[in-house]
């Protein structure tokens, strides 16, 4: 086993054809197919099925390209550390929840590279989505949230997975609105105070979708409930329809713009509800590169400045 042969499994899992793989890995399709025929032989397994449609991993290849794609990623972070030859283009990818203060921080670490020499990318997206991306290397670092509620069941699928938790920050339950919203000037909300108004939340996988929300509270029962997949959208949707949402509270006005406001939302009783823990996700034991170190000491600084700022 070569870390070519490693690089080219990993270039036709990524596009999904051997055509494809074959243009952009610089090799004649014929070479591929040989190369991967060699691997598959030698490791005992069959890593792709073939159809006329194209190619898709077997159960046996998911599992030999997510430890591939490990492997192939330490070799390139040691290459970069270590190689005195040519530069090569360095990738860096973050996978999140929706949260503006992950964005902010991507924002500033990139500023600290020169784009010419970097491929950088950035998904906000689906909860699940988040924990495969790590978890095949799609993404080098995750942000997402654990709760008394999700937490055994986030925890269960990260060590399925073998990702680790990094804790961020403790905060508590804000519901995040419009400024026009007729709430917006309470100290406090409660659920009985929400009840006229759309609470709105972010799609999520149909399986185990309670404990993939990203909003806390995910299993009360709501009167009008209103999904949406992007962050344009769902602001757009607290101003047309006076909606809400249950978050952490920590809102970059550079990334969302000052006409939304975050109000400390409280149970019945007037005591605050559960706490979220937003935290990071790697793969464990994993060497991380400079770029994630940097992007984590980016997110770290601006919530100790958050916190500091709303004491």
């Amino acid at each position: 086993m070569t870390l070519q042969q490693l690089r080219y499994a990993i270039g036709i899992a990524k596009v999904g054809s051997f055509n494809k793989a074959a243009e952009t890995l610089f090799i004649s399709q014929p070479s591929l197919t040989a190369a991967i025929r060699d691997l598959e032989e030698e490791i005992g397994i069959v890593i792709f099925n073939r159809t006329s449609r194209g190619v898709s991993l077997t159960a046996a290849g998911e599992e030999f390209i997510a430890q591939a794609n490990q492997l192939y990623h330490h070799y390139e972070t040691i290459r970069e550390r270590y190689s005195k030859g040519e530069m090569q283009r360095k990738k860096f990818a973050v996978s999140t929840q929706h949260y503006s203060f992950a964005i902010k921080s991507f924002v500033e670490m990139v500023k600290k590279f020169n784009l010419d020499d970097y491929d950088f990318a950035i998904s906000e997206t689906k909860t699940k989505e988040v924990i495969d991306d790590v978890s095949s290397l799609k993404s080098e670092i995750g942000v997402l949230y654990l709760s008394d509620f999700n937490r055994k069941y986030i925890t269960y699928l990260l060590k399925e997975r073998d990702l680790e938790f990094h804790h961020l920050i403790d905060c508590q339950a804000y519901a995040y609105m419009w400024k026009g919203n007729p709430l917006a000037s309470r100290k406090s909300v409660n659920l009985a105070d929400l009840s006229e108004y759309p609470c709105l939340s972010f799609e999520q996988s149909e399986s185990g979708s309670y404990y993939f929300a990203e909003e806390i509270l995910s299993t009360n029962e709501y009167h009008r409930t209103i999904k949406a997949n992007d962050r344009a959208t769902m602001l757009n949707l607290m101003v047309g329809l006076n909606g809400y949402t249950l978050c952490s509270g920590i809102i970059s006005e550079e990334i969302n713009g000052s006409d939304y406001v975050a109000v400390p939302f409280k149970d019945a009783k007037g005591e605050s509800d559960r706490t979220m823990e937003i935290g990071y996700v790697v793969k464990k034991n994993f060497m991380l590169s400079t770029i994630c170190r940097i992007y984590i000491q980016e997110m770290q600084e601006y919530l100790k400045n958050y916190t500091e700022s709303h004491k």
